[in-house]
């Protein structure tokens, strides 16, 4: 069996890559391996899901795998995956399920897991949970019987709780924004609109009616389009859009020009730092933050540590070294005084409750980062890590790192969850980054093209 896990859990192909057999074997194994320390009582796992149709299909076979390991399941059906998290933490349980594929397309899925007190998993116990997945593939299990099997129960009012946890956390309140909420057609649907009113916005809610099928469909935050159009279409104060499973937040100014993760955590980041908060006056952030954010923060007397991509190992970060604010370009940002994993929602009453706070608008509170061109190529490949690894590929970047020198980067990276190789160069100019990065691009495709 090759590596499951990817950068956010189990991922691909609902049906396909992700059958309904492999998810009942990870529920199995995560049981097994989340809940072996304590054996006084059975275990207890909390299951939601984003608003893919496959999602249905997919719980059921994490339930059943749950149960038939002896676990009892409190299910909490659609909810955002920090809201998950939160409910783990709230319920004590051992561990947490979440299935979906986030911000990718409506045919994928994901199972994402979450360890007692609703934190992502380390490496090292995602390795353990493949290895009992294998071994259990070979070697029969003890199954419990008659009382030992696991039950079922499901949480009706997670939602409201979830939402006034989201409330209590907000430092000023939000009357007089405006704000227009892109959901994505995701979990954020029943969510965010009443999270951002209750806390005193005027809300604007579009792509708000998930069918099953138009999750992420030409909406949500990789693709902002028809966001920057309601907004001034409405004359409101910002947008926010969330993914699939509303862990992510990007906005747009009045204007509809968008305002990236960067740009949100530094903005926190200097309110934080203002109102003593930001723990060692530190933002962690990944290596695919832009240059312009270091920049900035270190002209706001703010240091940035830099970490792998992906938001569990943000998390890391912030839990090893007790800090209070990190995140990703992409809008994965993480408070953990409030949250175990990155919150969209949470992320966006933040960044309204500054504006309102200050009087000031997105714009002016964004241009805290002056940012350098920066281009981003996804290329599709057969095999991701041939693509990014090949000699060609390799000599190809050093070239251009020599080109470039100090005034920009290269990175080169393969997804942790898509067939692709993500080619991402920073250059004093856009022309000359996009020149690099089609140059590195041509390089992956050429030694790994795609099936």
């Amino acid at each position: 069996m090759g590596r499951l896990f990817g950068t956010d859990g189990v991922r691909g192909r609902a049906n396909a890559d992700l059958t309904p057999e492999l998810a009942l074997a990870v529920a199995v194994a995560a049981a097994h391996t989340l809940a072996e320390s304590d054996r006084s009582h059975p275990p207890l796992a909390v299951v939601g899901r984003d608003t893919r149709a496959s999602g249905e299909m997919l719980e059921a076979a994490v339930v059943a795998g749950l149960t038939s390991a002896g676990a009892n399941v409190v299910r909490v059906g659609v909810l955002p995956t920090p809201a998950v998290a939160f409910l783990t933490a709230e319920a004590k349980a051992d561990l947490g399920v979440m299935l979906s594929a986030s911000h990718n397309p409506m045919p994928d899925n994901g199972i994402k897991l979450f360890a007692a007190g609703g934190h992502k998993l380390p490496d090292e116990i995602e390795m353990r949970i493949e290895a009992a997945i294998e071994a259990n593939a070979t070697t029969a299990w003890e199954r419990p019987i008659g009382a030992g099997v696991g039950r079922v129960h499901d949480l009706l009012d997670g939602a409201d709780h979830y939402v006034q946890h989201l409330i209590g956390t907000v430092p000023h309140r939000l009357e007089g924004i405006k704000v227009v909420v892109d959901c994505a057609n995701g979990a954020a649907a029943e969510i965010a609109p009443v999270a951002y009113r209750e806390a005193g916005a005027e809300v604007i809610a579009i792509h708000a009616e998930p069918d099953g099928l138009n999750i992420n469909d030409g909406c949500g935050s990789n693709h902002i389009d028809a966001l920057r159009e309601a907004v001034v279409e409405h004359g409101a104060h910002l947008g926010i859009a969330h993914d699939g499973d509303a862990d992510r937040c990007v906005a747009v100014t009045a204007d509809g020009v968008e305002v990236d993760g960067d740009q949100v955590m530094a903005i926190l980041a200097v309110a934080m730092r203002e109102a003593g908060a930001l723990t060692q006056d530190t933002l962690v952030a990944t290596v695919m933050s832009n240059l312009g954010l270091r920049l900035a923060m270190s002209a706001q007397g703010i240091r940035l540590v830099e970490t792998k991509v992906g938001d569990r190992y943000v998390l890391e970060e912030l839990r090893a070294s007790g800090l209070a604010l990190g995140g990703e370009q992409s809008g994965h940002i993480v408070m953990p005084a409030y949250a175990t994993t990155g919150d969209g929602v949470l992320t966006g009453l933040h960044l309204m409750s500054r504006m309102a706070q200050t009087g000031r608008s997105l714009a002016d509170l964004a241009a805290v980062v002056t940012k350098l061109p920066q281009v981003l190529i996804n290329v599709p490949v057969g095999d991701r890590t041939v693509g990014a690894a090949a000699p060609a590929v390799r000599t190809e970047v050093e070239r251009a790192e020599a080109e470039l020198g100090e005034t920009g980067r290269v990175l080169l990276r393969p997804s942790g969850t898509e067939p692709l190789v993500r080619v991402m160069v920073e250059a004093a100019t856009e022309a000359t980054a996009r020149s690099v990065a089609e140059r590195i691009a041509d390089q992956v495709r050429a030694a790994s093209p795609a099936s």
